[in-house]
């Protein structure tokens, strides 16, 4: 209260000019008034001015020369907030825009820290420092040498433009001059976007031996930027990177790509362009691209961008929205795989899709419609199975036309029990060109059945409740025997989720057919505590077998495997999931596990799938595969990672992993070491390492981690 009061005595008891007054507000402890135009201000002295915040020990202002003079600790904040300027004693302007500080420090959004014998003040623009030492690292008493810094004849700070720029830099890490730069230019902490070179990063693989990354950002606008990485590498390799990004009033697009000459494939030029972008269309539809393409199948997994082995361009126009659902797209495949040709799959699909669910008035229920229309094209012209052998026409472009309708609604029966009536009806229409086995055709199809479940809840005496319900769905459907090719259903899932479906197939080519009954008991129990257990057990069981389904799917057969699933969902961030398909003798035909632990310091996802060989899903060897992703963090600034796939039935590994990562207030240092096993007539086994640095504070877009602890 009582600065209060002496500031107010300030205003109204000294005959300051009103210009004066305008530009500054004094609080302080003391103040003392010698002569007619010089004040001194002393004891918790703060002045503030346009958002500006001055602190100090004492201030003499001199209204002859407007100057203030000022002894420290001084503390200058600025309106953003962000720039915070220390110093032991200064001779400034009277708004705080030019001036001298000596002994300084400026601190960039409260990163990167600029120590300096002397600070000039410019035009309320530029601050200038002179013999300077810059970094975002802790700095201790006892340990005054921070991990890096930036060593500079002179600094100047553009504050309009947020740009840094350093003469006669040195580079050091712990003290030790590592290089050095006559002129260096750098975006401050608070900038996004600023053109210039980002921080590089150390590539070293057994095929094209140590590369050096050094990317380019160039800022074209404030709606798109381009950024070039020449890639550089000891066997004879230069790769030029680019990426563009570019942001309309109505979407996005990003465009990645890579030109390259090596000795992997000589003489010919190497390499790739993903297209991304997604944009808002009108009547509140949605547009999405998405394009790829490559020179060679080795080239992605050679350069480490990408380990897919088939290519998916598509276009996309859809609308969804409460009972409602309309697509239409364009897609063009491009396989990678060896044993795959691009001429003999579909290389272009075009889909358009309706869907919509609808009450029934008066019948009471819910019903849907879909309507579909499916296009797809070979490159080969041949109406046989000729190259590939996989018992499809190597030229065989086919058209659908599909109406399916379903209905249900749902009773509560005596004792609990919900009874649904269901039904569903389709009809199909297909052309099927250069293919001498089918030819055009029509087909209809309906089913209809009734389903029983009965829950049982019961709460036990802990507070946790137990949920046990059995269901019962017999399903009529017509037994006709298929006249049409399958290329869209090949693989059936038989899961928790398909158990009581009225169609398991996924696609329109395939139909399940045949009377039948799904029957299956589920228990769950809801923990107090936040845990959850849920357990299903079922099967299928069919009037004949109508031979629809292969041995690796669990379907096949009148009485089908036994399908159980298990899942656990822990309060401590453990959760299971886990389900087998096995016959009466308990011999496995499908299984999968996946576990994921999401713990303070240690997290773990790991899966285990397991199925027979089966032709008809195209999978003539079994599967026998585990893959596991950790992260250990060994302090609060390591972090170790560890990554791997084992195939049992190859014996052998397939890809492996593992990484060491720094992170402090000032630094991220990542490097990782990766093998893969396998080798095809395209790739071989390769080795890659990876390391790259960044320095907070200097705009790379890392957040920093904690800081030292000083040592008292």
């Amino acid at each position: 209260m009582a600065r209060i009061l002496l500031a107010l005595c300030l205003a109204l008891a000294i005959a300051l000019p009103a210009r004066a007054q305008d530009r500054a507000t004094l609080v302080s402890d003391s103040l003392q008034i010698t002569g007619d135009t010089r004040l001194i201000a002393s004891g918790n002295v703060e002045v503030f001015y346009q958002g500006r915040r001055l602190k100090a020990a004492r201030i003499t202002f001199d209204q002859a020369t407007d100057r203030l003079e000022i002894t420290g600790p001084i503390v200058l904040t600025e309106d953003s907030g962000e720039v915070i300027i220390l110093a032991s004693q200064a001779d400034l302007a009277a708004d705080m825009a030019e001036g001298i500080l000596t002994s300084a420090r400026l601190v960039l959004n409260r990163q990167l820290q600029l120590a300096a014998n002397t600070m000039t003040r410019v035009s309320g623009r530029y601050t200038q420092l002179d013999t300077v030492a810059a970094s975002s690292c802790k700095v201790c008493a006892g340990d005054p040498t921070p991990l890096w810094e930036i060593r500079a004849r002179r600094v100047t700070h553009d504050e309009i433009a947020r740009q840094i720029y350093f003469d006669n830099a040195q580079f050091r890490l712990a003290g030790v001059p590592v290089f050095y730069i006559p002129r260096l230019r750098m975006p401050d902490p608070s900038l996004d976007r600023a053109t210039g070179f980002l921080m590089p990063s150390i590539r070293t693989t057994s095929d094209l031996g140590t590369g050096i990354k050094l990317p380019y950002f160039i800022a074209l606008n404030p709606a798109s930027d381009l950024t070039l990485t020449p890639y550089i590498t000891a066997r004879d390799s230069q790769t030029l990177e680019l990426r563009y990004r570019q942001a309309f009033s109505t979407g996005w697009i990003e465009l990645n790509g890579a030109i390259t000459s090596d000795q992997l494939i000589p003489g010919d030029p190497r390499g790739y362009l993903f297209v991304d972008g997604a944009f808002r269309l009108p009547l509140n539809f949605g547009l999405t691209i998405k394009g790829q393409t490559v020179t060679d199948p080795a080239y992605l997994l050679d350069y480490g961008i990408s380990d897919t082995d088939r290519l998916d361009s598509r276009i996309e126009a859809s609308r969804t929205r409460r009972n409602e659902h309309i697509s239409a797209r364009i897609i063009s495949f491009q396989t990678l795989r060896d044993d795959e040709d691009n001429t003999t799959i579909p290389s272009l699909v075009a889909d358009l899709t309706f869907h919509r669910r609808f009450s029934l008035g008066a019948l009471g229920g819910e019903g849907g419609l879909r309507l579909q229309t499916h296009n797809h094209w070979r490159s080969s012209t041949d109406p046989l199975d000729g190259s590939d052998s996989d018992d499809i026409a190597d030229g065989r472009d086919l058209g659908r036309i599909s109406a399916r309708i379903d209905w249900r609604k749902s009773f509560i029966l005596p004792l609990g029990i919900e009874a649904t009536i269901l039904g569903e009806a389709s009809a199909d229409s297909y052309s099927i060109a250069q293919d001498n086995l089918y030819g055009g055709t029509t087909r209809t199809h309906g089913n209809a059945g009734v389903e029983f479940r009965w829950p049982w809840v019961k709460a036990g005496a802990s507070g946790a409740t137990h949920v046990i319900e059995p269901v019962a769905q017999f399903i009529w459907a017509s037994s006709d025997a298929e006249s049409l090719p399958n290329e869209d259903s090949v693989l059936v899932e038989f899961d928790e989720g398909s158990l009581f479906a009225l169609d398991r197939f996924p696609g329109a080519d395939a139909v399940e057919r045949g009377p039948r009954a799904n029957l299956g008991i589920s228990w769950t129990r809801h923990d107090p505590a936040g845990w959850s257990m849920g357990v299903t057990l079922g099967r299928v069981f069919r009037e004949a077998d109508l031979g629809q389904f292969g041995p690796g799917s669990g379907l096949d057969g009148r009485r089908s495997d036994w399908l159980a699933a298990v899942n656990f969902d822990l309060a401590d961030g453990i959760a299971l999931t886990a389900r087998t398909v096995f016959d009466d003798d308990f011999d496995l035909t499908k299984g999968e596990a996946r576990v994921a632990y999401s713990g303070e310091k240690t997290a773990l996802a790991s899966s285990l799938i397991w199925a027979v060989a089966d032709t008809t899903e195209n999978r003539p060897d079994p599967t026998q595969e585990i893959t596991f992703d950790a992260r250990r963090k060994l302090n609060p600034n390591w972090t170790a990672k560890l990554s791997g796939r084992y195939d049992f039935v190859a014996d052998q590994g397939t890809v492996a992993g593992m990484g060491l990562e720094f992170l402090n207030e000032c630094v991220r240092f990542d490097v990782s070491l990766s093998r893969r096993f396998t080798s095809s007539t395209s790739v071989s086994p390769t080795t890659d390492f990876s390391l790259s640095l960044d320095l907070v504070g200097f705009g790379s877009g890392v957040t920093g981690g904690p800081a030292r602890t000083c040592r008292k």
